[in-house]
């Protein structure tokens, strides 16, 4: 579907009129002003003042440390202490339970300004007698009090701290003051009694709590030793066992005669051995601690030196030196006789310690089975001590909180986890209505309404608006697409003449309205432009001896055909881009997929379908400065779809114009059609857009004209022998608006 001649009838703002209108009414403004500002003025003045005070209460441990139970310590992770515990008591306080205690003790009931329907006024009387309000007076008195309570108090949480602030307004500066003093008061005795029932609660279950575990304790002790008598486990030192203990001194006493026995063995077989040898008996040193056996080495030694005395005066065979030779060879045996006597000591002594061994081994074996058994039974002993011990912990815990719990409550001291720091004191200055300041901004806001009323009158009037300038688009520097090596394109026959169109409408702007200097076809060059006064006037078609078909015949050939690519080329320049429009538009109300891709120079095939030339396109893709899906946009006036020319550098993207064949063969994929405005070039600038299913076609807007000739000459000399001329001349839109009307 055609609708480009909506950008024939665009139209800008006058942006000089339509704020002169300020200036011309001026002094309407400012009176409204004044007179708006004089209402404020007065409302402000003759509303009731408002008084607001506030009560700051700090949520704080209050327990010193030499009152505090049991030493625990409260730190910020407390549960009443932390965030969650400080917006829990804002609740607390902000309760229905404290704002009623509160309400009663300041008998807030009986002022008019808590309760407005006790005292309603006549409007309000006559809005409950129409039925068009809820009569107050329906809801109880404490209710209604209430809800006004309510809305007057505001209590809240100082944002990063344990602070909680009552805020109260009331008319009267007193009542302001008394009534968040009052709520932190009744708050604060509300956590005393809370704590005062909490402790008496306790006190009530530890009591008999601690007569059962006192019970429990003394049978769980009793157990212990019923069970300790019968098993004979007495306990000796170090808590231990008697069986146990026995067993580690027999083990102790076995090793020691064991040892004993072993040095008395030894002993006697080295005194055996030196008897039996002969050997000198002075090295041993058993014998040596005989004392009779030192006084006979002491008596041999005396003998040996009188011996050697006398044998100096003399002579051997003396009697007395024989008789001393006799008393020495008498005491060397009498020594020999006693070092056996030690050796039969030695062996009596490992002998007694053998048999001193054997008792203990069998001692031992006793102990040990005896042990084992203790053992055995000392496993249930330890039970019962476990279990008597933790009753007689549980009970000695519950002694001892019961004491605090029960001194707490005979002294009273309960102190609650919050204080007052900052009392209401009642206000000298209203904080409501601020009259300088409400005056001021309902002047600088009036103006401001009345000047935008203003603006928008005079906008919505049309008196500032003029028509739009018909937009110049620069002539860009064609560039040509870089010849590459030509597809193979197989051999078509000759087109089919075509009959010509019977159809008369007029081609305004391709045929009749010149160009002036310099000046490019913009988006009215393919719409009927209709001005106020002036109808576009109907030019007769004149036949060409190429044989050109109409819009409707070409599309109905490329949708037949199964074309999936249409290359259009326009010999006449921009204005004969309309034909490649209107046969993209025609396929697509068939119900096609279809692209129009712009390869114009100045965007003369898709600023008429996008109204503007500054959208990116196929240099932005080229030049990959965008992708696919940035660069495809909707026709605003079918359901087909554009890729403009784009803004990016012409000669940055021809670089990169290796990529158009691989472009060409995406969008054949994604699309039924691909419609291709090549615009005035040859056939070296098509050839990498052509394939085997394109379909090259030549617009005519003149057939006369001497450009269309050489071009379709040139083309059929370069192997596009079946080329298609298609002119815009007498096609009429499905809903383009009949001669002699002007379009809306």
């Amino acid at each position: 579907m055609s609708r480009v001649e909506a950008a024939a009838n665009d139209v800008d703002v006058d942006l000089g009129r339509l704020f002169h209108s300020l200036v011309r009414d001026w002094a309407r403004i400012l009176v409204v002003a004044c007179a708006l500002t004089a209402l404020a003025f007065l409302a402000a003045w003759l509303a009731t003042p408002l008084y607001k005070a506030e009560t700051r209460v700090l949520i704080e441990a209050r327990e010193s440390v030499y009152t505090r139970p049991q030493e625990q310590t409260r730190d910020s992770n407390d549960p009443d202490l932390n965030q969650e515990g400080v917006t829990s008591q804002v609740e607390v306080m902000s309760s229905a339970d404290i704002l009623r205690q509160v309400a009663k003790d300041l008998n807030l009931a009986g002022l008019r300004e808590f309760d407005e329907a006790a005292h309603p006024s006549f409007m309000d009387w006559l809005l409950v007698t129409a039925r068009l309000k809820a009569d107050p007076s329906e809801i109880p008195p404490e209710d209604r009090v209430l809800k006004t309570f309510r809305e007057k108090l505001s209590i809240y949480r100082v944002e990063n701290s344990r602070v909680i602030v009552i805020e109260f307004s009331s008319e009267d500066p007193k009542l302001a003051a008394a009534v968040p003093n009052a709520i932190a008061d009744v708050y604060l005795k509300a956590q005393r009694d809370a704590k005062l029932a909490s402790n008496s609660d306790a006190t009530a279950w530890l009591e008999p709590e601690i007569a059962d575990l006192s019970k429990r304790v003394k049978e769980a002790e009793a157990r212990v030793a019923d069970f300790r008598a019968k098993s004979d486990l007495l306990v000796g030192q170090n808590n231990s066992v008697l069986a146990t203990q026995q067993l580690s001194e027999i083990s102790t006493e076995l090793s020691r005669v064991r040892a004993g026995r072993a040095a008395a063995e030894a002993k006697a077989e080295s005194v055996r051995g030196a008897l039996k040898s002969g050997a000198s008996l002075d090295a041993l040193p058993d014998v040596l601690s005989s004392g009779l056996i030192q006084r006979l080495r002491e008596r041999e030694v005396q003998l040996k030196a009188d011996i050697a005395d006398l044998s100096t005066t003399l002579l051997d065979n003396h009697p007395r030196l024989r008789a001393m030779r006799s008393q020495l060879a008498d005491l060397d045996t009498q020594i020999r006789r006693e070092a056996q006597n030690v050796l039969a000591s030695l062996t009596a002594e490992a002998s007694t310690a053998r048999l001193r061994e054997e008792q203990l081994l069998g001692d031992l074996n006793r102990m040990k089975a005896e042990s084992a058994r203790a053992g055995e039974e000392e496993v249930e002993l330890r039970s019962l001590e476990r279990e008597a011990t933790a009753q007689r912990e549980l009970l000695e815990s519950y002694l001892t909180r019961y004491r605090e719990a029960a001194s707490r409550k005979d002294r009273n001291y309960l102190p609650v986890d919050a204080r007052v720091f900052s009392a209401a004191t009642a206000p000298v200055e209203p904080y409501f209505p601020k009259i300088l300041p409400i005056t001021g901004a309902a002047f600088v806001a009036s103006l401001l309404v009345m000047a935008i009323v203003t603006l928008l009158r005079e906008l919505f009037s049309g008196r500032a608006m003029r028509p739009a300038p018909r937009p110049r688009i620069e002539p860009i520097s064609q560039v040509e697409m870089p010849a590459v090596a030509k597809a193979d394109i197989p051999a078509a026959a000759p087109a089919p003449p075509a009959s010509l169109p019977e159809r008369g409408m007029p081609l305004t702007r391709f045929a009749q309205a010149p160009r002036e200097a310099g000046e490019t076809a913009g988006p009215a060059a393919y719409a009927d432009e209709e001005d106020e006064d002036e109808l576009a006037v109907p030019q007769p078609f004149r036949p060409s001896p190429l044989g050109e078909i109409s819009v409707e015949t070409a599309a109905e050939r490329l949708i037949s055909g199964g074309a999936s690519r249409a290359i259009f080329v326009s010999p006449e320049g921009d204005e004969a881009a309309a034909s490649a429009v209107l046969v993209a538009r025609e396929v697509a109300d068939a119900g096609l997929r279809v692209l129009l891709l712009d390869l114009t120079s100045a965007g003369a095939a898709s600023r008429p379908m996008l109204d503007t030339v500054s959208l990116p396109g196929i240099t932005n893709l080229l030049a990959s400065e965008a992708q696919f899906m940035d660069v495809i946009h909707t026709d605003h006036y079918s359901d087909c779809h554009v890729i403009p020319v784009g803004t990016a550098n012409p000669v940055k993207a021809m670089r990169a114009a290796d990529r158009l064949p691989i472009i060409m063969d995406s969008l054949t994929t994604a699309y039924d059609v691909v419609v291709v405005e090549c615009g005035p070039t040859d056939a070296e600038g098509i050839q990498r857009l052509v394939s085997e299913s394109a379909e090259v076609l030549v617009s005519v807007l003149e057939p006369t004209d001497e450009a269309i000739g050489e071009t379709a000459a040139a083309l059929r000399e370069r192997g596009y022998a079946n080329l298609t001329l298609v002119t815009p001349v007498g096609y009429r839109p499905p809903h383009a608006p009949m001669p002699g009307r002007r379009a809306a």
